[in-house]
């Protein structure tokens, strides 16, 4: 895809299922330690809500200039609301089931001096008869969307992903995963799953070297029926396994300020141009440039096309 045809992901639409939660920044100055145990005195000048977990995912499509669809569960309570203000702000279209016994996903982090000192989450799963009608709402959607993001936080909102991935399948959607946990199974069948190198590791055990790497990732791929595993390495850049090898992108040198959502632009990056018609190796470069843009920001952050395209 060439740099000015950047308009073009207008016209894709992608469909976000998952964990969504509201990222809390608590901001404010540090001038003095506790008289009551040896941790900073966080005076808090300023309270900031941003979007979180699959949320992030949704708008970072929208940041791009594509249309993304969000299908998650939350609270009935304050927070699930203040969430649907900011999803609706961003002009989302959102589907979000309130479960009366969930406490919507909320992290806290606390700053100080531009720096997180702490982060406190507040959460619990939701109910397995709501996340049934959205299983239900899932398999509606699928077949108005080009692509498919499931993006697991491990909260519980993805209990039935595998009913998803089929439906999917049946509506020939490719369905990129950001996965979570030690059992991968429950993703068989997905086009692609993003892994990053603790996560990775945490399924197929520590490498020693690259050709170790390309075995494990190769046969992980193959046990699961996905047409290609993306691990994203930090400073050293992502690795594309899939049926025609690897490819390997290198990390574009830039100051590291905070990687907290990188790997929900990488995804977002990806599903936006693969919902327009890029492959899966056309699509890796640019998001591997986009996670290199979003660490130099904040928080979890977005990416403009102008920053992408510059």
């Amino acid at each position: 895809m060439r740099p000015n045809s950047y308009p073009q992901l207008a016209a894709g639409r992608v469909l976000v299922v998952g964990d969504v939660m509201l990222d809390r920044y608590w901001h404010g100055q540090v001038d003095r330690i506790s008289p009551e145990a040896p941790v900073p005195v966080v005076r808090v000048t300023q309270i900031e809500d941003r979007l979180g977990g699959c949320a992030n995912v949704a708008l970072n499509i929208a940041s791009l200039g594509g249309k993304a669809s969000l299908l998650s569960v939350v609270g009935e309570d304050d927070d699930g609301r203040r969430l649907e203000q900011l999803i609706a702000a961003q002009g989302i279209h959102a589907e979000l089931k309130r479960d009366p016994h969930l406490q919507t996903t909320v992290k806290v982090r606390i700053i100080g001096r531009h720096q997180q000192l702490l982060r406190a989450d507040f959460e619990n799963e939701p109910q397995t008869e709501v996340l049934s009608s959205q299983t239900q709402r899932f398999s509606e959607l699928v077949v108005q969307h080009q692509v498919v993001l499931c993006s697991d936080y491990g909260k519980g909102g993805l209990a039935h992903i595998p009913e998803m991935i089929a439906h999917a399948q049946r509506s020939g959607k490719p369905v990129l995963v950001d996965p979570k946990g030690a059992d991968y199974s429950r993703y068989a069948g997905a086009t692609l799953i993003t892994p990053n190198r603790a996560e990775l590791q945490q399924v197929v055990g520590k490498w020693h070297s690259e050709d170790e790497l390309t075995q494990k990732a190769h046969a992980l791929r193959q046990s699961l029926d996905l047409q290609a595993i993306l691990l994203t390495r930090s400073e050293e850049g992502m690795t594309l396994f899939d049926d025609a090898g690897q490819m390997h992108v290198p990390a574009q040198a830039r100051e590291v300020f905070d990687v907290t959502g990188a790997g929900d632009t990488v995804i977002a990056t990806l599903a936006a141009f693969m919902s327009v018609g890029a492959s899966l190796r056309d699509a890796v470069p640019w998001s591997n440039k986009a996670g290199g843009i979003v660490v130099g920001k904040f928080g979890t952050a977005c990416v403009t096309p102008e920053e992408l395209f510059a």
